[in-house]
């Protein structure tokens, strides 16, 4: 099998340091194992995603000596795609409407009977109020955010345990492994699909990784927890599940994670100081494996 990896930027900004390095493991995976890297432009949320961004984004990738096939995947051209997976699950009965907004979710938490709210990889957990509030006959609802049902999906599935199949040097704890009851309480009823996009990153990132027959997916270990839900998506669409190599993370001078409001380390900045593509790699600490 070929070894396909990818890059997924979203449009909504400069890519920086952090940007590159995670874009260098992903195209240096795939070159050494004589495979191929791929571009996809994750551009879901339509309200921040721009054109210029996604114009900089090829010309600093190509700028710093990467190339895939063109044109590149685009999440908003998908959105069929992402209604018929949202469909099968439904069908399945373990989606269900969700019309709770973020202060309701930190009003119901905050009732003394919560104890002390738990934060997952979408923030705080979603207590379940609207689980049971609403039909999950008929058609698959319009216009409303649809959560999944995370303990019937584990039920259906027969899971007691999701793992990963990680690849390559293992970061520091990083976590490899859920069990039912931490996917429950740790991770909880995660948005599927927005209301106002149609669809989630959780399942988009599934349904092209698929689509584009990604067999290794590169990312920050700080992704590392989205990634068990990706799994058990996986598993739920009968889609085939790649091998992960959950990589270090670039961070500022205080330790903390670069964002794209770090405007002054975007690529775009160094290149206009007249930095090199090499310069680029050295400040990430990014070394080549041999060929």
């Amino acid at each position: 099998m070929t070894t396909r990896t990818r890059f997924a930027p979203s449009p909504t900004g400069p890519l920086h340091i952090g940007h590159a390095y995670a874009a260098f493991v992903a195209a240096d995976l795939a070159r050494t194992a004589g495979g191929q890297f791929l571009l996809r432009i994750e551009d879901i949320d339509q309200s921040r995603a721009r054109p210029h961004w996604e114009a900089q984004i090829a010309e600093d990738l190509h700028w710093l000596g990467l190339d895939w096939p063109l044109p590149p995947m685009r999440q908003s051209e998908r959105m069929e795609v992402y209604q018929d997976h949202l469909a099968t699950l439904w069908k399945m009965g373990i989606l269900y409407p969700c019309t709770c907004n973020r202060r309701d979710i930190q009003a119901a938490l905050s009732a003394p009977q919560e104890g002390a709210p738990v934060l997952g990889p979408d923030g705080l957990v979603y207590p379940g109020t609207c689980r049971h509030l609403h039909d999950r006959a008929g058609p698959l609802p319009a216009g409303v955010a649809l959560r999944l049902d995370m303990a019937k999906a584990l039920q259906m599935l027969g899971a007691d345990e999701i793992e990963l199949n990680e690849t390559g040097p293992l970061q520091a704890d990083l976590k490899l492994s859920w069990t039912a009851g931490e996917l429950i309480s740790g991770v909880g009823d995660v948005v599927l699909s927005r209301r106002d996009m149609g669809t989630s990153y959780h399942l988009s990132v599934v349904a092209d990784d698929a689509a584009q027959g990604i067999t290794l997916v590169t990312r920050g270990a700080d992704l590392a927890d989205a990634t068990g839900i990706h799994v058990l998506l996986q598993r739920l669409l009968g889609l085939g599940t790649p091998a992960y190599h959950h990589h270090r993370l670039i961070r500022d001078a205080e330790g903390k994670r670069l964002a794209k409001r770090d405007d002054a380390r975007a690529i775009a900045a160094y290149r206009a100081e007249g930095c090199t593509p090499e310069d680029i790699r050295q400040m990430t600490g990014f070394i080549p494996s041999a060929a």
